[in-house]
């Protein structure tokens, strides 16, 4: 492995689609796995998505795009934005990429430096921290409390900022806890980002549309910081389009021009066909679409279910989720405790117990930099869950 750069060397695999793959293995060998541990909607992708799709088949859109996507997605992106969130993008302000990984990997890429800060949050989405690692930058992690529904205040953020502070990157709703910032508490923030005027934020709303609490509310819509925003959005998860590879990057004129100057050399414009389709999911409205609002109202139906489940497990402790389609319970109640040679001391120990243990995979806390948590995706039947949960319930019960 010596021949190998300390780069890839030093970047950790994504735990999440680790404890995919283990699940996956074991299944394979005949083991009947309830798997809890993937981000993704158990939905089809709609008709009328599909549809355009095809059309844009017969059309024979499969030719080179443009390195930022096609012109009509952009301009359909932008009125969605504008419709969705009252936030005004240019179509030249858009990059269009292979998923929101992408698209925040490109943003590390041409905003960070050696040597420059980025503030996340804990827990946040696995890769980010690995995204500016291989910038060269360094993660400053501020811990959140479970009481506080692992959001960062104000006061928190500030006493974290030193002159080296380039960039702010969070997700709401979040994964992995499934909270959501209110107006108010993104209007703290950015009041905080406006007295630093060299400091950027990253919004990453990719589970904009499973919001169990109301409108969703973006902080590029603050005068006093709109110019230092970058929202990150996609099609994965409010549209069951995970297969499809279609991530959005709307931002200041000066990072966007550069992310698509390096998506230029590294992949080119996304999948054609794949761009079409997301030309009608943007004409999708979330306050009337059948489809969105479907999936809404069973992923909260689910989220009660589970949410009653959990909380009827002694020694956990876990909060009601306002969106995407996670629960982040703390398990650390069970730290210290035994079962058939077995010993929980963290949160990878808990989640291998659970794989092994009661035949349901989750992810561990750490992958999200906080120990002392698991996480649960509810993106499955009903009948699974309940499943799911008496299993976990029965394990837990084990450890002494």
């Amino acid at each position: 492995m010596e021949f190998l750069s300390n780069r890839i060397l030093n970047m950790a695999e994504s735990e999440t689609l680790a404890m995919t793959a283990k699940a996956g293995e074991l299944k394979a060998q005949g083991k009947d796995v309830i798997s809890l541990s993937i981000g993704e909607p158990d939905f089809n992708t709609p008709d009328i998505v599909k549809e355009a799709a095809k059309q844009a088949i017969d059309d024979n859109f499969t030719h080179y795009p443009p390195v930022p996507g096609y012109a009509d997605l952009r301009k359909a992106i932008c009125e969605k934005f504008r419709r969705d969130n009252g936030l005004e993008f240019t179509p030249d302000q858009i990059v269009v990429s292979t998923g929101a990984k992408q698209s925040i990997y490109q943003l590390a890429q041409v905003l960070l430096n050696p040597g420059d800060e980025v503030i996340i949050p804990t827990p946040f989405w696995v890769s980010y921290k690995e995204f500016v690692r291989l910038a060269g930058a360094t993660p400053v992690y501020v811990k959140t409390k479970i009481e506080n529904d692992f959001k960062v205040t104000p006061a928190q953020l500030e006493e974290a900022i030193t002159p080296k502070t380039k960039l702010i990157m969070f997700s709401s709703p979040s994964n992995p806890t499934g909270m959501l910032y209110t107006k108010e508490e993104l209007k703290g923030i950015a009041e905080v980002v406006a007295r630093h005027e060299n400091l950027f934020v990253m919004a990453d709303e990719i589970y904009e549309h499973i919001n169990f609490v109301g409108k969703h509310e973006s902080i590029g819509q603050f005068a006093e910081v709109k110019d230092r925003v970058i929202t990150i959005n996609g099609v994965a998860k409010g549209f069951a389009m995970t297969g499809w590879r279609i991530g959005i990057l709307a931002a200041p004129l000066p990072i966007a021009a550069a992310c698509k100057k390096l998506q230029g050399q590294v992949s080119s414009a996304t999948c054609s066909i794949a761009q079409k389709a997301t030309v009608r999911a943007m004409m999708m409205d979330p306050t009337t679409s059948e489809d969105i609002i479907n999936m809404r109202n069973i992923f909260m139906k689910r989220r009660d279910l589970v949410f009653d489940l959990l909380s009827a497990i002694p020694g956990l402790k876990v909060r009601k989720p306002q969106g995407a389609f996670y629960f982040f319970p703390d398990v650390s109640a069970f730290y210290g405790k035994s079962y058939n040679g077995t010993k929980i001391e963290n949160s990878t120990d808990m989640a291998f117990y659970l794989l092994n243990e009661a035949n349901v995979a989750t992810v561990m806390g750490s992958a999200f930099g906080d120990d002392t948590c698991i996480r649960l995706s509810y993106a499955t039947s009903e009948d699974l869950l309940i499943e799911a949960m008496r299993r976990i319930k029965e394990a837990l019960s084990k450890l002494q």
